[in-house]
Protein backbone atom coordinates (compact mmCIF):
# COMPACT_ATOMS: atom_id res chain seq x y z
CA UNK A 1 0.00 0.00 0.00
CA UNK A 2 1.47 3.34 -1.08
CA UNK A 3 1.00 5.97 1.63
CA UNK A 4 1.70 9.70 1.59
CA UNK A 5 1.77 11.74 4.80
CA UNK A 6 1.63 15.53 4.64
CA UNK A 7 2.54 17.91 7.45
CA UNK A 8 5.52 19.22 9.34
CA UNK A 9 7.37 19.17 12.62
CA UNK A 10 6.39 16.94 15.51
CA UNK A 11 2.94 16.27 14.06
CA UNK A 12 4.35 14.72 10.89
CA UNK A 13 6.87 12.80 12.98
CA UNK A 14 3.95 11.23 14.89
CA UNK A 15 2.12 10.34 11.68
CA UNK A 16 5.16 8.77 10.05
CA UNK A 17 5.92 6.71 13.14
CA UNK A 18 2.39 5.29 13.01
CA UNK A 19 2.07 4.88 9.24
CA UNK A 20 5.28 2.86 9.06
CA UNK A 21 3.52 0.31 11.28
CA UNK A 22 0.84 0.01 8.59
CA UNK A 23 2.94 -0.05 5.39
CA UNK A 24 6.63 0.23 4.52
CA UNK A 25 5.92 2.31 1.39
CA UNK A 26 5.65 5.84 2.81
CA UNK A 27 6.40 9.25 1.31
CA UNK A 28 6.52 12.32 3.54
CA UNK A 29 5.53 15.65 1.98
CA UNK A 30 6.82 18.41 4.21
CA UNK A 31 6.00 22.08 4.66
CA UNK A 32 8.80 24.56 3.80
CA UNK A 33 7.69 27.82 5.42
CA UNK A 34 9.63 27.69 8.71
CA UNK A 35 11.43 30.94 9.49
CA UNK A 36 12.53 30.41 13.08
CA UNK A 37 15.45 28.89 14.96
CA UNK A 38 18.17 27.02 13.13
CA UNK A 39 16.00 26.61 10.02
CA UNK A 40 15.28 30.30 9.85
CA UNK A 41 18.97 31.18 10.20
CA UNK A 42 19.98 28.82 7.38
CA UNK A 43 17.13 30.04 5.22
CA UNK A 44 18.09 33.71 5.67
CA UNK A 45 21.86 33.22 5.37
CA UNK A 46 21.94 30.74 2.48
CA UNK A 47 18.61 31.23 0.70
CA UNK A 48 17.80 27.51 1.03
CA UNK A 49 14.71 25.55 1.91
CA UNK A 50 14.30 25.57 5.70
CA UNK A 51 15.48 22.07 6.67
CA UNK A 52 13.99 21.62 10.14
CA UNK A 53 10.68 19.99 9.26
CA UNK A 54 12.42 17.85 6.65
CA UNK A 55 14.89 16.77 9.33
CA UNK A 56 12.03 15.66 11.59
CA UNK A 57 10.74 13.37 8.84
CA UNK A 58 14.15 11.77 8.39
CA UNK A 59 14.46 11.24 12.13
CA UNK A 60 11.08 9.48 12.20
CA UNK A 61 12.06 7.18 9.34
CA UNK A 62 15.46 6.43 10.86
CA UNK A 63 13.95 5.55 14.24
CA UNK A 64 11.45 3.17 12.63
CA UNK A 65 14.18 1.53 10.54
CA UNK A 66 16.27 0.80 13.61
CA UNK A 67 18.69 3.65 12.96
CA UNK A 68 18.31 5.12 16.42
CA UNK A 69 21.84 6.55 16.35
CA UNK A 70 21.17 8.34 13.06
CA UNK A 71 17.90 9.67 14.46
CA UNK A 72 19.66 10.93 17.58
CA UNK A 73 22.52 12.52 15.64
CA UNK A 74 20.18 14.17 13.12
CA UNK A 75 18.21 15.72 15.99
CA UNK A 76 21.27 16.72 18.06
CA UNK A 77 21.75 20.46 18.51
CA UNK A 78 25.10 22.06 19.16
CA UNK A 79 25.48 23.89 22.43
CA UNK A 80 27.74 26.73 23.46
CA UNK A 81 27.48 30.30 22.26
CA UNK A 82 29.40 30.19 18.97
CA UNK A 83 28.23 30.24 15.38
CA UNK A 84 26.95 26.66 15.56
CA UNK A 85 24.98 27.13 18.76
CA UNK A 86 21.39 25.95 18.32
CA UNK A 87 21.94 24.37 14.92
CA UNK A 88 20.77 20.77 14.51
CA UNK A 89 23.22 18.39 12.86
CA UNK A 90 20.55 17.25 10.40
CA UNK A 91 19.82 20.83 9.37
CA UNK A 92 23.47 21.42 8.50
CA UNK A 93 23.77 18.15 6.59
CA UNK A 94 20.66 18.86 4.54
CA UNK A 95 21.78 22.45 3.88
CA UNK A 96 25.11 21.12 2.62
CA UNK A 97 23.39 18.64 0.31
CA UNK A 98 21.10 21.40 -1.00
CA UNK A 99 24.11 23.55 -1.89
CA UNK A 100 26.26 20.78 -3.37
CA UNK A 101 23.55 19.13 -5.47
CA UNK A 102 21.55 22.25 -6.28
CA UNK A 103 18.28 20.30 -6.42
CA UNK A 104 16.32 19.85 -3.17
CA UNK A 105 14.63 16.63 -4.30
CA UNK A 106 17.94 15.07 -5.36
CA UNK A 107 19.46 16.22 -2.06
CA UNK A 108 16.68 14.65 0.00
CA UNK A 109 16.87 11.40 -1.96
CA UNK A 110 20.62 11.31 -1.33
CA UNK A 111 20.02 11.88 2.38
CA UNK A 112 17.76 8.82 2.38
CA UNK A 113 20.54 6.79 0.82
CA UNK A 114 23.15 8.11 3.25
CA UNK A 115 20.98 7.22 6.24
CA UNK A 116 19.87 3.90 4.79
CA UNK A 117 16.20 4.59 5.43
CA UNK A 118 13.25 3.32 3.44
CA UNK A 119 10.63 5.86 2.52
CA UNK A 120 10.98 9.18 0.77
CA UNK A 121 11.03 12.76 2.01
CA UNK A 122 9.84 15.53 -0.33
CA UNK A 123 9.21 19.27 0.11
CA UNK A 124 5.72 20.51 -0.66
CA UNK A 125 7.40 23.20 -2.79
CA UNK A 126 10.92 23.53 -4.23
CA UNK A 127 11.14 27.11 -2.91
CA UNK A 128 10.94 28.60 0.59
CA UNK A 129 7.47 29.98 1.30
CA UNK A 130 6.06 32.59 3.66
CA UNK A 131 2.91 32.12 5.72
CA UNK A 132 0.72 35.20 6.12
CA UNK A 133 -2.08 35.16 8.66
CA UNK A 134 -5.12 37.34 9.23
CA UNK A 135 -5.48 37.61 13.00
CA UNK A 136 -8.18 39.11 15.19
CA UNK A 137 -8.02 40.06 18.85
CA UNK A 138 -4.85 42.14 18.63
CA UNK A 139 -6.61 45.53 18.77
CA UNK A 140 -7.91 46.30 22.25
CA UNK A 141 -10.29 48.94 20.87
CA UNK A 142 -11.68 46.69 18.15
CA UNK A 143 -11.16 42.99 18.94
CA UNK A 144 -12.80 41.98 15.66
CA UNK A 145 -10.33 43.99 13.57
CA UNK A 146 -8.04 41.87 11.41
CA UNK A 147 -4.29 42.41 11.33
CA UNK A 148 -1.81 40.85 8.94
CA UNK A 149 0.93 38.76 10.57
CA UNK A 150 3.83 37.51 8.46
CA UNK A 151 5.98 34.44 9.05
CA UNK A 152 5.41 30.99 10.49
CA UNK A 153 6.79 31.79 13.93
CA UNK A 154 4.75 34.98 14.24
CA UNK A 155 1.54 33.26 13.15
CA UNK A 156 2.14 30.24 15.40
CA UNK A 157 2.84 32.37 18.47
CA UNK A 158 0.31 35.16 18.03
CA UNK A 159 -1.75 35.99 21.12
CA UNK A 160 -4.69 36.73 18.81
CA UNK A 161 -7.06 34.39 16.99
CA UNK A 162 -5.91 33.25 13.56
CA UNK A 163 -8.80 33.55 11.12
CA UNK A 164 -7.16 32.61 7.86
CA UNK A 165 -3.74 31.96 6.35
CA UNK A 166 -2.27 32.28 2.88
CA UNK A 167 1.06 31.36 1.29
CA UNK A 168 3.40 33.76 -0.48
CA UNK A 169 6.60 33.34 -2.47
CA UNK A 170 9.12 35.91 -1.20
CA UNK A 171 11.31 35.56 -4.30
CA UNK A 172 8.42 35.86 -6.76
CA UNK A 173 6.08 38.50 -5.42
CA UNK A 174 2.47 38.10 -6.49
CA UNK A 175 2.94 34.64 -8.00
CA UNK A 176 1.39 31.42 -6.73
CA UNK A 177 3.58 28.94 -4.86
CA UNK A 178 4.97 26.14 -6.99
CA UNK A 179 4.26 22.57 -6.01
CA UNK A 180 7.02 19.99 -5.92
CA UNK A 181 6.33 17.87 -9.00
CA UNK A 182 7.40 14.67 -7.27
CA UNK A 183 5.08 15.44 -4.33
CA UNK A 184 2.14 15.94 -6.68
CA UNK A 185 2.95 12.66 -8.44
CA UNK A 186 3.18 10.85 -5.10
CA UNK A 187 -0.25 12.10 -4.00
CA UNK A 188 -1.85 11.13 -7.30
CA UNK A 189 -0.29 7.65 -7.21
CA UNK A 190 -1.03 6.98 -3.52
CA UNK A 191 -3.46 4.44 -2.13
CA UNK A 192 -3.88 6.46 1.07
CA UNK A 193 -3.05 10.05 2.02
CA UNK A 194 -2.74 11.25 5.62
CA UNK A 195 -3.05 14.92 6.62
CA UNK A 196 -2.33 16.06 10.18
CA UNK A 197 -1.84 16.19 13.07
CA UNK A 198 0.30 19.27 13.66
CA UNK A 199 0.16 23.03 13.92
CA UNK A 200 -3.10 23.55 12.07
CA UNK A 201 -2.48 26.90 10.40
CA UNK A 202 1.28 26.55 9.86
CA UNK A 203 1.90 22.82 9.20
CA UNK A 204 -1.39 21.27 8.03
CA UNK A 205 -3.33 23.88 6.05
CA UNK A 206 -0.33 25.16 4.02
CA UNK A 207 -0.37 21.98 1.91
CA UNK A 208 -3.83 22.96 0.73
CA UNK A 209 -2.64 26.44 -0.26
CA UNK A 210 -0.13 25.30 -2.89
CA UNK A 211 -2.36 25.16 -6.01
CA UNK A 212 -0.74 22.12 -7.63
CA UNK A 213 -0.75 20.14 -4.40
CA UNK A 214 -4.30 21.25 -3.58
CA UNK A 215 -5.53 19.99 -6.95
CA UNK A 216 -3.74 16.69 -6.48
CA UNK A 217 -5.34 16.23 -3.05
CA UNK A 218 -8.77 17.02 -4.46
CA UNK A 219 -8.50 14.70 -7.46
CA UNK A 220 -6.45 11.76 -6.15
CA UNK A 221 -8.23 8.43 -5.97
CA UNK A 222 -6.45 7.70 -2.70
CA UNK A 223 -8.32 7.24 0.55
CA UNK A 224 -7.85 10.50 2.47
CA UNK A 225 -7.47 10.36 6.24
CA UNK A 226 -7.33 13.41 8.51
CA UNK A 227 -5.70 12.99 11.94
CA UNK A 228 -6.73 15.57 14.52
CA UNK A 229 -4.57 17.05 17.24
CA UNK A 230 -4.92 15.86 20.82
CA UNK A 231 -5.28 19.37 22.25
CA UNK A 232 -5.70 22.89 20.88
CA UNK A 233 -2.42 24.76 20.49
CA UNK A 234 -1.80 28.04 22.31
CA UNK A 235 -1.77 30.88 19.82
CA UNK A 236 -2.86 29.08 16.66
CA UNK A 237 -5.95 27.19 17.77
CA UNK A 238 -6.55 28.17 21.39
CA UNK A 239 -10.17 27.39 22.28
CA UNK A 240 -10.80 25.36 19.12
CA UNK A 241 -13.07 22.34 19.41
CA UNK A 242 -12.19 19.26 17.30
CA UNK A 243 -14.97 20.11 14.89
CA UNK A 244 -13.73 23.70 14.55
CA UNK A 245 -10.48 22.28 13.14
CA UNK A 246 -12.54 20.59 10.41
CA UNK A 247 -14.54 23.74 9.72
CA UNK A 248 -11.35 25.75 9.26
CA UNK A 249 -9.98 23.16 6.86
CA UNK A 250 -13.19 23.30 4.84
CA UNK A 251 -13.02 27.12 4.75
CA UNK A 252 -9.52 26.97 3.27
CA UNK A 253 -10.22 24.10 0.85
CA UNK A 254 -13.96 23.85 0.17
CA UNK A 255 -13.42 21.39 -2.70
CA UNK A 256 -11.57 18.86 -0.55
CA UNK A 257 -13.34 15.75 0.64
CA UNK A 258 -11.86 13.23 3.05
CA UNK A 259 -12.86 9.67 3.84
CA UNK A 260 -11.96 9.33 7.51
CA UNK A 261 -11.23 11.55 10.50
CA UNK A 262 -9.22 10.09 13.38
CA UNK A 263 -9.45 11.69 16.82
CA UNK A 264 -8.55 10.75 20.35
CA UNK A 265 -11.67 9.60 22.17
CA UNK A 266 -10.83 11.51 25.35
CA UNK A 267 -10.11 14.72 23.41
CA UNK A 268 -13.61 14.98 21.89
CA UNK A 269 -16.14 16.57 24.26
CA UNK A 270 -19.09 16.04 21.89
CA UNK A 271 -18.70 13.07 19.50
CA UNK A 272 -22.00 13.88 17.77
CA UNK A 273 -20.75 17.33 16.79
CA UNK A 274 -17.51 15.89 15.45
CA UNK A 275 -19.44 13.26 13.51
CA UNK A 276 -21.55 15.96 11.84
CA UNK A 277 -18.48 18.07 11.03
CA UNK A 278 -16.75 15.02 9.52
CA UNK A 279 -19.81 14.26 7.41
CA UNK A 280 -19.64 17.75 5.91
CA UNK A 281 -16.23 16.72 4.54
CA UNK A 282 -17.63 13.39 3.35
CA UNK A 283 -15.86 11.51 6.13
CA UNK A 284 -16.59 9.04 8.89
CA UNK A 285 -15.22 9.85 12.34
CA UNK A 286 -13.09 7.22 14.11
CA UNK A 287 -12.56 7.76 17.82
CA UNK A 288 -9.92 5.79 19.66
CA UNK A 289 -7.54 5.92 22.61
CA UNK A 290 -4.64 7.15 20.48
CA UNK A 291 -2.90 9.42 23.00
CA UNK A 292 0.34 8.30 24.64
CA UNK A 293 -0.61 7.63 28.29
CA UNK A 294 2.91 8.46 29.46
CA UNK A 295 3.71 11.62 27.44
CA UNK A 296 1.12 14.39 27.49
CA UNK A 297 0.16 15.81 24.10
CA UNK A 298 1.76 13.03 22.07
CA UNK A 299 0.16 10.30 19.98
CA UNK A 300 1.00 6.69 20.76
CA UNK A 301 2.32 5.29 17.45
CA UNK A 302 1.04 1.75 18.03
CA UNK A 303 -2.42 2.93 19.01
CA UNK A 304 -2.59 5.44 16.17
CA UNK A 305 -1.47 2.79 13.68
CA UNK A 306 -4.23 0.47 14.87
CA UNK A 307 -6.83 3.21 14.46
CA UNK A 308 -5.46 3.97 10.99
CA UNK A 309 -5.84 0.31 10.01
CA UNK A 310 -9.42 0.28 11.22
CA UNK A 311 -10.21 3.53 9.39
CA UNK A 312 -8.82 1.93 6.21
CA UNK A 313 -10.80 -1.27 6.75
CA UNK A 314 -7.65 -3.33 7.27
CA UNK A 315 -8.61 -4.76 10.64
CA UNK A 316 -6.88 -4.28 13.95
CA UNK A 317 -4.52 -7.22 14.09
CA UNK A 318 -1.37 -5.10 13.63
CA UNK A 319 -0.11 -2.69 16.27
CA UNK A 320 -1.04 -2.78 19.91
CA UNK A 321 -1.96 -1.11 23.11
CA UNK A 322 -5.23 0.53 22.11
CA UNK A 323 -8.61 -0.65 23.28
CA UNK A 324 -12.20 0.38 22.90
CA UNK A 325 -12.17 2.08 19.51
CA UNK A 326 -15.36 3.06 17.83
CA UNK A 327 -16.17 4.29 14.35
CA UNK A 328 -18.90 6.88 14.31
Amino acid sequence: MRAVALGGGHGLHATLSAVRRVTPDVTAVVTVADDGGSSGRLRRELGLLPPGDLRQAFAAFAAEDGGTLWAEVFQHRFGGDGALAGHAVGNLLLAGLFEVLGDPVAALDEACRLMGVSGRVLPMSPEPLEIVGLVSGLDSEDPAALRTIRGQVAVASTPGQVQRVSLHTPGRSGQSPQACVEAVDAVLAADVVFLGPGSWFTSVLPHLLVPGLHDALVHTAATKVLVLNLVPQPGETAGFSPERHLDVLFEHAPDLRVDAVIADRDSVPDPANLRRAAQRLGARAHLGAVADPEVAGRHDPDALALCMREALGLGGEHGGGAKGREGQ
